[in-house]
């Protein structure tokens, strides 16, 4: 009797005669499972794929040319599918919001005012008032190009500027480091995790991805992760450094993935990430796998890395971000430097006192202990 397939789970044939598989709940977008059938990586796949495609449920009878209707047309697009399934997750999420508050406003009614106070009301986190309107572009142009729109909302509307915009996650600190690698000693996966993170640059997806077979020489080359729309990626080489090469000696690595999980599989990026979080906090520390290559990009730049140094380090296609850390480390080294310059003429010669930790008056000690 052959074994019943699970729920939503769909598969093909395409024109080469290869067998891709799909989950597609009722008619909605399809999400496509990229792992080999049957492993424990294509499980994950699909039990995540089930919660994404969850996240939004529009009802069947939704009135024609409205949001909601518009979005459902959009969520079984090709423009939809071709985004990887992190982003998706993630607009998922805004337009299930998006929904809630004005799913049954006519698309012909959403002007770029509209737009703006949708920004506004996330302006106390301009990161996600900025991925509020990356959303909305996206979907926006795919109307426009669908005839669904006479012109794009969004166009005129500028990203925010602000304290967590650029910023985004967390960037590790060195006291962070130091505590992490005192709770994770070398020969542990949690230390490999954070080796390979650190001393690599790869965003998560790579760095679950990244085995032997991309090591020569010492040296390791891998292609990152697809971009949106299904652009190749970048084409990273970066030596194994020594502190990395400690590490994957002493640690449990996998046949073709240096990082596995608990059962010794790959992982999956999503479940990758949210272990390694979970993993940080019992350190005491508040960042996770981004905020590791973050940290990495701070210390590269701060140690005098330039711009093309950094984006062959970290894949960037353009400088923008590469200027974004080298021009902090630069500001650091110019406030150190001009610092001096803050003295009076005649006591820049003089040699600068050093203060003992605790250095300063003391109180006097009176005779009663004030328990």
């Amino acid at each position: 009797m052959p074994k019943r397939r699970p729920p939503y789970l769909q598969s093909e044939r395409t024109r080469h005669g290869a067998r891709v598989w799909y989950v597609r709940k009722h008619k909605g977008a399809r999400v496509r499972l990229r792992a080999e059938y049957d492993s424990r990586a294509f499980w994950q796949e699909y039990a995540d794929a089930l919660e994404t495609t969850s996240l939004v449920s529009l009802p069947a009878k939704t009135k024609a040319s409205s949001l909601k209707w518009a979005l459902d047309k959009y969520h079984a697009s090709s423009a939809w599918a071709a985004l990887s399934l992190a982003t998706r997750r993630q607009r998922e999420n805004i337009f299930r919001r998006v929904i809630k508050s004005g799913g049954h406003t006519p698309l012909e009614d959403i002007s770029d005012q509209i737009i703006r106070e949708g920004r506004e009301r996330r302006a106390m986190t301009p990161h996600a008032a900025n991925g509020f309107i990356k959303a909305m572009r996206g979907f926006c142009a795919w109307c426009v190009e669908e005839n669904l729109m006479a012109t794009d909302p969004t166009a005129g509307v500028k990203l925010l500027t602000g304290p967590n915009d650029a910023e985004g996650f967390h960037t590790w600190t060195q006291t962070e480091l130091d505590r992490f690698e005192a709770r994770w000693k070398i020969g542990t996966r949690e230390r490999l995790a954070f080796d390979v993170l650190l001393y690599t640059g790869l965003r998560r997806g790579d760095a679950v991805r990244v085995g032997r077979q991309h090591v020569r020489d010492g040296v390791i080359s891998i292609r990152t992760e697809k971009h949106a729309r299904g652009k190749q990626g970048e084409l990273i080489t970066i030596p194994i450094l020594p502190p990395l090469a400690t590490s994957l000696a002493a640690a449990p690595t996998g046949d073709l993935t240096f990082l596995i999980n608990e059962r010794g599989q790959p992982w999956v990026k999503e479940s990758f990430g949210n272990w390694f979080r979970d993993v940080c906090r019992k350190a005491h520390c508040p960042g996770s796998a981004h905020g590791l290559r973050k940290a990495g990009a701070t210390r590269a730049a701060e140690q005098g890395a330039s711009e093309r140094q950094l984006m062959a380090i970290f894949g960037w296609t353009t400088g923008k971000m590469a200027q974004h850390y080298t021009r902090s480390a630069d500001r650091a080294r110019l406030a150190h430097d001009a610092a001096q310059l803050l003295l009076p003429v005649q006591a820049t010669n003089e040699k600068r006192p050093h203060l003992a930790e605790g250095a300063g008056r003391k109180p006097k000690r009176s005779g009663n202990s004030g328990v």
